[in-house]
């Protein structure tokens, strides 16, 4: 059993602070899925790729899908493992390798939630992505420190029902901040 991470920030909103030089990040909303002291590993909720659809992915992976599944955006999860699909979706949670991430949120990644995706008998509310983001250890707590992210407590409706291109702004807001008076320089007093 893995002992408890007192500063885990699974099932937390991770958000790129203006100053943040990587443009993987640029103005993104992470949720992160899993935080101990190996690493931490997350996915992008706010950014899509512009030309993949549902239908691009059924069809690379052979399954047959129905006409809603066509237009399925396909989300940036990150910058690692680019090739694998990760599924951040609400219930059920009854799939094959499914994690836990909260009580309401999983992360699953095997082809019996995609095959059920792609046919609409999927769950409800489900992020598909390719990629995912992640750190070794210590990383994460490094960047924070060092003013790169901010943290506040995950919001569903912000990762399935605002905009991809309001999600930045609206996390910012949940921590009461006005994204538009943000600088790009960190103050140190």
């Amino acid at each position: 059993m893995e002992l408890e991470y007192p500063e885990s920030l699974k099932g937390q909103f991770l958000m790129a602070m203006p100053g943040l030089a990587d443009p993987n990040f640029n103005q993104t909303v992470t949720f992160i899925c899993e935080h101990t002291q190996a690493g931490a590993v997350g996915i992008v909720i706010n950014r899509v790729h512009a030309s993949l659809t549902g239908m691009d992915l059924f069809n690379e992976l052979k399954m047959q899908y129905t006409p809603e599944a066509e237009s399925v955006s396909i989300h940036y999860g990150g910058p690692v493992h680019v090739n694998e699909v990760f599924v951040l979706h609400g219930p059920p949670f009854d799939w094959q390798g499914c994690l836990a991430i909260t009580p309401s949120l999983a992360m699953s990644n095997t082809p019996d939630i995609l095959e059920a995706l792609a046919k609409n008998r999927g769950p409800k509310s489900f992020i598909i992505s390719l990629g995912c983001a992640g750190w070794g250890p210590g990383q994460l707590e490094s960047e924070i420190k060092r003013n790169a992210w901010l943290t506040c407590a995950a919001s569903e409706e912000i990762i399935f029902n605002i905009p991809i291109e309001s999600r930045w702004e609206e996390a910012m807001r949940k921590v009461g901040i006005d994204p538009a008076l943000l600088s790009d320089t960190a103050g140190h007093a």
